[in-house]
């Protein structure tokens, strides 16, 4: 008998945590009673009632952003949390001052992804020292032995940096003339890709960098960038970028100017580069998990206001600092990504 119940009890948690998975956005519960309501929220740490969130991230002119903000608000529909956006337009000084108007508001917690390390730390120190939980997502807001966030979800930016330059020098056997488009130079994940492909292309004494110029994720200041190279460089190998958005804008240039065969490598797996992946104009990006790191930081805040959820390494408690990596994508994986991204999984 007690084996049955067991079983019993076990169907009924799983029963609760498919039918909580599988409905999404606004209509979550809009057919369910109460009591099953109210169940289903015990059972997989959903809020019983609406929290208030504060996020942003870099610049919604960017798509890592902008799938950022989508995977935000559909796993804060999942999770009863209302979620606020605030822009930070590609801009330190702008994000800056949306992330002071933040720190003058009340919330339950915030996420925020720093456009440059050290540019917002007065204001969320002063949500921090109001108890507000601060998750800070792929990118340091300051280093973590400076600041106290609720923890710090981000990729493996050196790890992401060397796998596509690797997956380059490969396809170009170690040889050749190669450049790096970095993002903004302030910017700690840029930072680490940009030694990943150091640590990656120092192996290669046959191998020639002509060019590191940050493009600073903007596709207008990229595309002038890669006029100027295509002049100055009668023959480029293989061209990393820090972001895809960047790659393919000066795909288009290089189109324009008959180059097609430099290979690309960039970096995020947003859709549009899987599809470049697949179709031969992009060699290969890695996935920085845009949607598990949009969307951790939501149940992240929402454990800490439910449950407690501290941060320490025991049991129960929340990790400082937590990788999120995604994998190197070539044409062999580019339609699986492709689908766990339409559904925020990735």
């Amino acid at each position: 008998m007690a084996e049955s119940t067991d079983m019993s009890d076990k169907y009924r948690r799983d029963f609760f945590r498919l039918a909580a998975a599988s409905m999404a956005g606004a209509a979550l519960f809009g057919g369910l009673s109460p009591a099953l309501a109210a169940e289903i929220a015990k059972e997989t740490g959903r809020s019983e009632k609406p929290l208030k969130a504060a996020f942003s991230n870099a610049g919604l002119q960017a798509t890592w952003c902008a799938q950022g903000k989508q995977a935000a608000e559909w796993w804060g529909k999942l999770f009863n949390v209302d979620v606020v956006w605030f822009d930070g337009e590609l801009s330190a000084t702008k994000q800056r001052n949306a992330i002071d108007d933040m720190a003058s508001q009340k919330w339950d917690f915030v996420a925020i992804q720093a456009f440059g390390i050290g540019t917002l730390t007065q204001p969320v120190k002063k949500m921090i020292d109001a108890g507000v939980p601060v998750i800070d997502m792929d990118t340091l807001i300051a280093p973590l032995d400076s600041i106290n966030v609720h923890s710090f979800i981000a990729p493996d930016n050196e790890f992401m940096g060397a796998s596509v330059t690797q997956s380059l020098m490969d396809a170009i056997n170690g040889q050749g003339i190669v450049t790096m488009t970095q993002g903004a130079l302030g910017h700690t994940g840029a930072q680490g890709r940009a030694r990943g492909f150091e640590s990656v292309v120092k192996k290669y004494p046959k191998v020639e960098v002509v060019d590191t110029t940050p493009g600073d994720w903007d596709v207008s200041k990229t595309a002038r960038i890669w006029e100027t190279l295509l002049t100055k460089y009668p023959k480029i190998d293989a061209a990393y970028f820090h972001n895809d958005d960047m790659a393919l804008a000066a795909y288009n240039v290089m189109k324009a100017h008959g180059r097609t065969n430099i290979l690309l490598g960039g970096c995020d797996a947003m859709p549009p580069a899987l599809a470049a992946v697949e179709g031969g104009r992009m060699h290969a990006t890695v996935r920085n998990p845009s949607c598990r790191i949009h969307g951790g930081a939501i149940v992240a805040g929402v454990a800490a206001m439910v449950s407690g959820e501290k941060t320490g390494n025991g049991p129960g408690m929340i990790p400082k600092n937590i990788v999120t990596d995604g994998p190197v994508v070539t044409k062999n994986n580019a339609s699986g990504m492709a689908w766990m991204e339409s559904h925020y999984l990735i």
